[in-house]
């Protein structure tokens, strides 16, 4: 891959805007991917969660359980970090698409165990997409270097 094609995935024009919505759902995700895969924080770990997707239609659960983990998990921590901010941000849009597709009988209210969580990450995370990490993230420190 080419040196300019580098650092047009990795630059970032947004400022500090970026940092501050990336930062908190980075956390968030990877919160929620540790659930999943490791148990943590009343989470089922990928035995259970992989029960609960076959029960609404993933099949086969386990691996459904350990890709959408992973995805939240690696992804989050990307986020988080700001590195490779845009993989990161697509991996988990589609992610939180998916989610939605569970909840969306359910309306949009998470008090009704609704999609607006999941539509709310999406948006944060398909615009993180457009807008790159940010000012304070690895991926302008990486550009800074290759400049």
């Amino acid at each position: 891959m080419k040196i300019e094609t580098i650092k047009k995935i990795l630059t970032s024009n947004t400022g500090i805007g970026a940092t501050l919505v990336r930062v908190p759902v980075g956390f968030i995700l990877t919160a929620h991917g540790a659930q999943k895969l490791f148990g943590w924080f009343g989470g089922y770990g990928l035995e259970g969660t992989g029960q609960w997707m076959a029960s609404v239609g993933f099949e086969p659960g386990f691996l459904m359980a350990l890709l959408a983990g992973c995805a939240e998990f690696f992804g989050g921590i990307a986020l988080f970090l700001g590195l490779l901010t845009r993989p990161a941000a697509v991996f988990t849009a589609f992610t939180m698409l998916v989610a939605i597709t569970v909840h969306l009988g359910n309306g949009l209210f998470i008090s009704g165990n609704g999609y607006e969580f999941a539509l709310s990450l999406l948006a944060i995370t398909t615009a993180l997409n457009f807008l790159g990490g940010g000012e304070l993230s690895v991926d302008q420190y990486i550009v800074k270097k290759l400049n």
